[in-house]
C-alpha cells in the first residue's frame, strides 16, 4: 500500500490513511510505503538551494516550517504523552540533523548531488516515523523500517537504481520476516543508500517506484497506490465534469495515456509490476469505499470487468508546437530521416507527435524545448514552418487495434474543431491529432460525449465517489 503526500499531508488525511491500512491488516498484513507529507519535499529543495547559495536565515526558516509541521501531527495524532514525546525527540532529532546539514553546505557554499539527495530524506524518513507511532499508539501491531537498510542502490544520485539481487534478498531477512509475524511494515519510498551509506533518491514518482519494487520481491498478490483521485479518468475531470473512473485498463493502456500527458502512473515506476503481473490498483484515500482502476494484463480479470466500448480514455497536452519540415531530396531518397532526426537528437529537442508523407514531414514539441538551434540546423535541409499554441489530443483503447469505424466515430466527433495534424501510433491503441490550444475543451467534450454517454460503458466506468 503506498500513500501520496496528498494522502497524508494532514492529521485528518494521515488519520483516514491509518484507517485504512487498519482495515487490511484485519486479513493480511501490508508493507505500507509513505511520500512526504504533501508539499515538504518541494520545501527541502528550497532548503537546499538556499543553503548552498549562502541564503543561511532562509534555509533555517524553512527549517522551522518543517519542524513545525510535523510537530502538529505528532500533537494530532499520538494519544499517549510518553510516545507523544519519545516522537517529538525523533522529530527534533531529524530536523537537528538538516540544520546540521543546511549550516555544512552553507559553509561549503556548494550544494552536490549526494547533500541534494540527503536533504530530500527527510521528508519521508519524518511521515514514516510519526504515521507507524501513529499506529502502535492506536493498538496496531506497526513496525517502522528504514528502507536505506533495504534498498541497496549505485551512486547516481537523485535518479539512483537497485542492486536487485542485494535488495530482493534483504526484503526477505528484513520485511517478510516481520509480515509473517502479523506486523505492519511502515516504510519510506523514493529513497534508498550505497553500500556504504549514502543516501540517495529515485526520482520522478519514487515512491510508486519503491512500493511496485517490493510488491515484486515479496511478492505481493496485489500493490495498492492510494492518491486523491477516483482512480484513472476516462478524462480530465477538471475539462469534463461527465469523467468517469476506469474500472480496469492494461498496463499498456495505463503507459500510453502516462507518455500522452494524462496523470496516471508514470510506466517506468511501475515495470517491476508488469514484470511479475501483479494488479496495479489507484485507488481514493478521501473515498476509500471507490472501487478506482485496476491496472493488469491478467485476462481472467479483463475479461470478468471487460465490455464492448472502443476507447478507455482521452488525454490532452497543452504547450505544444507544430514544426512543419519539408524537402524535395526527401523523395525517394533512403537515410534522409535518419538525417533529419539527428537534428534532434543532437539539439537534445524530444519529439511528441509524428505525421509524415513523401516530402514533408510534421512533428510536434514542447514549445518549453529550445528550438532556436533546431531551427536553424533545420533550415539548412528544407522549408521550415513552426504552429505555436497547440495541443495534442489522443484517443486511446486496446479495442483500437480491430475496431472498425472508429476513426469516423472520431473525426464526426470533431467536425467543429479544426485539425492541424493526424497521426496513429505505433501501439495501434492510439489515435492522436493536434488542434489549436483554445479548441481542447470541445475538443474532449465532444469526443467524450461521443464514446462515453451511452450505456455500454456502465459496467467498466463509475462515477466519482461523492459526485452524484
Amino acid at each position: 500500500m503506498k500513500f501520496g503526500g496528498t494522502s497524508i499531508g494532514t492529521a485528518p488525511s494521515m488519520k483516514r490513511a491509518m484507517d485504512i491500512v487498519a482495515e487490511k491488516q484485519k486479513k493480511n498484513p501490508p508493507v505500507v510505503v509513505l511520500s512526504a507529507c504533501s508539499g515538504i519535499t518541494n520545501k527541502l529543495i528550497r532548503i537546499a538551494e538556499a543553503s548552498g547559495e549562502s541564503r543561511l536565515d532562509e534555509a533555517m526558516e524553512l527549517s522551522g516550517e518543517v519542524r513545525d509541521h510535523h510537530r502538529s501531527l505528532v500533537d494530532a495524532l499520538i494519544q499517549d504523552e510518553t510516545r507523544r514525546s519519545s516522537v517529538l525527540e525523533k522529530v527534533e532529532s531529524y530536523i537537528g540533523e538538516l540544520e546540521m546539514l543546511i549550516k555544512g553546505v552553507d559553509i561549503v557554499g556548494e550544494l552536490t548531488a549526494r547533500s541534494y539527495d540527503t536533504f530530500c530524506s527527510f521528508g519521508e524518513l519524518l511521515s514514516t516515523t510519526i504515521f507507524s507511532e501513529a499506529m502502535q499508539d492506536a493498538g496496531h501491531e506497526a513496525v517502522w523500517q528504514d528502507i536505506r537498510e533495504v534498498m541497496i542502490t549505485d551512486d547516481n544520485f537523485s535518479t539512483a537504481r537497485p542492486l536487485e539481487e542485494l535488495c530482493e534478498s534483504n526484503v526477505k531477512t528484513a520485511i517478510k520476516s516481520q509480515l509473517e509475524a502479523g506486523k505492519t511494515v511502515v516504510t519510506q519510498g523514493f529513497i534508498g543508500s550505497t553500500k556504504d551509506g549514502k543516501t540517495t533518491t529515485f526520482g520522478r514518482g519514487g515512491s510508486d517506484f519503491t512500493a511496485a519494487l517490493l510488491g515484486a520481491w515479496l511478492p505481493s498478490d496485489e500493490i495498492q497506490i492510494w492518491t486523491d483521485v477516483d482512480g484513472v479518468m476516462t478524462c480530465d475531470p477538471r475539462i469534463v465534469p461527465d469523467a468517469k473512473s476506469i474500472r480496469v485498463m492494461t498496463f499498456t493502456e495505463a503507459a500510453e495515456l502516462s507518455y500522452l500527458g494524462a496523470k496516471v502512473l508514470h510506466p517506468d515506476t511501475i515495470a517491476p509490476a508488469v514484470k511479475k503481473n501483479i494488479p496495479v490498483y489507484v485507488l481514493n484515500s478521501l473515498h476509500p469505499e471507490a472501487k478506482g482502476t485496476v491496472i493488469t494484463n491478467d485476462p481472467a480479470i479483463l475479461e470478468g470487468m471487460s465490455y464492448g466500448g472502443l476507447v478507455k480514455s482521452i488525454a490532452a497536452k497543452k504547450g505544444q508546437c507544430i514544426i512543419n519540415f519539408r524537402s524535395n531530396r526527401m523523395l525517394g531518397r533512403h537515410g534522409f530521416m535518419a538525417d533529419l532526426f539527428d537534428v534532434f537528437a543532437r539539439t537534445g529537442v524530444s519529439v511528441e507527435m509524428i505525421s509524415t508523407s513523401e516530402v514533408s514531414v510534421s512533428l510536434t514539441v514542447g514549445e518549453s524545448a529550445s528550438l532556436e538551434e533546431l531551427l536553424i540546423e533545420l533550415k539548412r535541409k528544407g522549408d521550415v514552418e513552426i504552429e505555436p499554441s497547440v495541443a495534442t489530443i489522443s484517443v486511446v483503447g486496446d479495442n483500437l487495434r480491430t475496431a472498425k469505424g472508429v476513426a469516423g466515430r472520431i473525426f464526426s466527433a470533431m467536425k467543429d474543431v479544426n485539425i492541424r495534424m493526424i497521426s496513429q501510433g505505433a501501439s495501434e491503441i492510439n489515435v492522436g491529432f493536434v488542434v489549436e490550444e483554445k479548441d481542447v475543451p470541445k475538443a474532449l467534450q465532444n469526443l467524450h460525449r461521443e464514446f462515453f454517454s451511452g450505456s455500454e460503458t456502465s459496467r467498466i466506468f463509475e462515477r466519482p465517489a461523492g459526485k452524484g
